[in-house]
């Protein structure tokens, strides 16, 4: 067990939490969140579900995009690197390859140094941390799991699509109406994953996708049993006014079959979370949603410093 982690003595009023995070909501989450639970007191764990082998590399998409928004390098859309050249890309479509997928050339480097790292037998952790401690990012960072677990997609047709074929070859415009977490029964947590957990005062859900981020976290069965013991669970909701500011998340939720709005979070995280948040613009939520989970309203807003600060303020008032 990671020293930092027995040692803990946590309280509430200087609590060591825990964050599931994938995507750019969950990314800029643990941007704003760093401000509340500075350097050992708090570890993110990250989806793996949609790593991918593209263009004969290993992208870690979720965990690359938390690794550059905490390195305060991430691009304007919150992915990939900020001023990235595509020099390799662009040699490839001379090639004749489909380069819809597009690496920038500095983020191909990252995945060009993972698949040479996995390729020589080192575990995605290991090749996590050597990328966190390169980038000087403070904060640990954990995948969910070391061993292969795929997100595949059955869109209406009855096609199951690999994840990042449904999402950035085919813009995530299919609709949805069954998922699979491949690989995910027989994953074990990777280290350090279920001890962070067991030691944290508080875990935080990301305001990322539930179905397509967190799920492939939760499918791991060690981590969902560790989850479940916690008292205080609280999740971040992803939705303003019914809608996802990014991606796809209240329409894959629809077409699954959850209800609409944050009554569809509430459905999708039901018996794992003691507290939820949504935005402030949803507070009329407050009188309909009926649940045993106790609700609370802010500004959720996390695509600026001042809006990531202003979170981290009042989380810290709330739950810290």
């Amino acid at each position: 067990m990671n020293e930092a982690i027995q040692g803990l003595n946590a309280t509430y009023s200087n609590p060591f939490a825990v964050l599931l995070t994938g995507g750019v909501g969950g990314a800029r989450a643990a941007r704003s969140l760093r401000e509340v639970f500075a350097g050992e007191r708090l570890t993110l764990i990250g989806n793996v579900g949609d790593d991918e082998s593209v263009h004969g590399v290993h992208v870690s998409a979720d965990l690359d995009t938390v690794l550059y928004t905490l390195a305060g390098i991430e691009g304007p859309h919150g992915w990939g690197i900020a001023g990235d050249s595509f020099i390799a890309m662009d040699q490839l479509e001379k090639l004749g390859v489909d380069a819809t997928f597009r690496l920038g050339d500095r983020d191909l480097a990252t995945c060009l140094f993972r698949t040479g790292m996995l390729s020589s037998g080192h575990r995605l952790s290991e090749v996590t941390e050597h990328v966190r401690s390169a980038l000087d990012v403070g904060t640990r960072i954990l995948p969910a799991t070391d061993d292969p677990l795929r997100t595949r997609i059955r869109i209406a047709d009855g096609t199951w699509l690999p994840f990042q074929e449904y999402f950035v070859e085919r813009g995530h415009r299919d609709r949805v109406v069954e998922i699979e977490y491949a690989g995910a029964e027989h994953a074990l947590p990777a280290p350090g994953v279920v001890e962070a957990i067991t030691a944290a005062d508080i875990v935080v859900i990301a305001p990322s996708n539930p179905p397509l981020s967190i799920e492939p976290i939760m499918a791991v069965p060690g981590i969902r049993r560790a989850v479940i013991e916690k008292d205080r669970v609280v999740a971040i909701s992803p939705l303003f006014g019914g809608k996802a500011l990014k991606g796809p998340a209240d329409r894959v939720m629809e077409s699954l079959g959850l209800p609409p709005g944050n009554a569809g979070v509430l459905a999708a995280y039901e018996g794992l979370i003691s507290n939820l948040v949504i935005d402030i613009g949803d507070a009329a939520e407050l009188k309909t949603l009926s649940t045993s989970v106790e609700i609370h309203s802010t500004n959720t807003r996390l695509g600026s410093d001042d809006e990531s600060r202003r979170f981290a303020n009042w989380f810290k008032e709330t739950f810290a």
